[in-house]
């Protein structure tokens, strides 16, 4: 496995959603009716080989070191949960995209999936709306793979907690996917925070389909980084 440059997201870094989806595809994740749960112990490093492991101290579970053999992450099946959040139709995603903070005050701009100065991204820019859960339209790329689903269900999420001078980055995520979506379609995806303590902040998000159905949801756990 490796992470390419283009799938950043902190400089430097893996985008925290898409890593976790290609750990999890490596591990089997997107096959079979089951959900799988990734945690993210370290920012996963771009451009070097990374490699799986059944853990040698939970059955079931996965690991991911780096050429080193350093802990980069960990995979668990989990069983189903729930909420998922609820959507919106496309004139309201696309209204609350339009005031999309992180235009104006991006902690990491150049992201793969949420920044506006990412030259190839995903482009979701999830606004907020009045209830306080994100929406942003999700145009889906030529090609469609399950990382492409766990990113996009990554950062609209985080922006439900991300504040100005509150930058957060993802610690822990689990993923359903039951569809992928089609190439070329333009999706709905929302976010919502459930609560939190500490520096830890739990979201949920989901993806729909241009008719309204539920393509994946996920639940996940972002970690606010220390003030300067």
């Amino acid at each position: 496995m490796i992470i390419e440059a283009r799938y950043n997201g902190p400089p430097g870094s893996g985008n925290g959603g898409w890593s976790a989806g290609i750990f999890a595809t490596a591990v089997g994740g997107d096959a079979g009716p089951g959900t799988v749960e990734v945690t993210l112990r370290r920012p996963p490093p771009l451009g070097v080989p990374l490699r799986t492991a059944p853990s040698a101290d939970q059955p079931g579970r996965h690991e991911v070191h780096d050429p080193d053999g350093a802990l980069v992450a960990q995979v668990t099946p989990v069983a189903e949960f729930t909420p998922t959040v609820p959507g919106v139709d496309l004139a309201t995603a696309r209204a609350a995209s339009a005031d999309y903070a992180g235009f104006t005050g991006h902690p990491f701009p150049g992201c793969y999936v949420c920044g506006p100065e990412h030259p190839d991204g995903l482009r979701i820019f999830p606004g907020r709306l009045p209830d306080g859960r994100t929406a942003a339209p999700f145009r889906v790329p030529a090609e469609v793979r399950p990382e492409t689903v766990w990113a996009a269900l990554d950062c609209p999420g985080g922006w439900a907690v991300i504040g100005p001078g509150r930058p957060y980055v993802l610690g822990r995520i689990a993923v359903r996917v039951t569809a992928l979506p089609r190439p070329g379609d333009e999706c709905v995806v929302t976010g919502a925070a459930s609560g939190g303590e500490g520096r830890k902040a739990l979201v949920h998000s989901s993806l729909y389909a241009p008719d309204g159905t539920l393509l994946a949801h996920a639940r996940a756990t972002w970690i606010a980084l220390p003030a300067d």
